[in-house]
């Protein structure tokens, strides 16, 4: 049994602003995300090079004299800065930036074929599981180096980081792996549906 079609009593939804925005294809939010990555790739990138250069300079330059303070909110503590200090503290931080460039040069390729209106592609898998372990290195990286400048350097002054300070980046590590099969998922049915075809 049919029932009648009632009639339209004029009254419209609002549209609501960007609505009708796409997420995939070219004029999409993704492309928007693409712009916005390739820029921050760009001055990450410099960054990186001007922190990298100075490591280098931090082995030729003189540092006799020069003091640090190290601190964690109201208390400090002076010491003298050495070369391994220098070297270390430079190089930590290049490294750390040297991840996340790593990390967005990953994204970049993936939000391209995201452009592309194609994100199942097995690339896109291989990309995912290297940016969780990349910033699962980066993640242990800072938490090491935060426990070494906590007992060696400033004991008493700063504390180490505890495991509770693990769980947020510890979650979106996992996040990504998920996200890496899900994608996998999608480029197997992808390619079981072309040869359906």
């Amino acid at each position: 049994m049919r029932l009648p079609k009632l009639p339209a009593i004029g009254i419209r939804a609002p549209r609501l602003p960007g609505a009708n925005l796409k997420t995939l294809g070219p004029g999409s939010v993704s492309s928007l995300l693409k712009i916005a990555l390739d820029v921050a790739y760009v001055l990450l990138a410099l960054i990186t090079g001007v922190l990298l250069l100075l490591w280098v300079a931090s082995i030729f330059i003189p540092i006799d004299n020069l003091n640090v303070t190290v601190s964690d909110g109201a208390d400090g503590r002076q010491m003298p800065l050495t070369r391994p200090l220098l070297l270390f503290g430079v190089g930590a931080i290049t490294a750390y930036f040297g991840g996340f460039l790593m990390i967005l040069r990953g994204l970049r390729k993936i939000f391209r074929t995201l452009t592309l209106g194609d994100p199942f592609q097995p690339d896109n898998v291989r990309r995912l599981r290297q940016i969780g372990l990349i910033l699962a290195i980066v993640t242990g990286g800072v938490w090491v180096a935060q426990g070494l400048v906590a007992a060696r350097l400033a004991p008493g002054v700063m504390e180490p980081q505890g495991i509770s300070d693990l769980l947020t980046p510890v979650f979106s590590i996992l996040v990504v792996f998920v996200l890496a099969e899900v994608f996998r998922e999608g480029a197997r049915l992808r390619r079981e549906s072309e040869l359906t075809i």
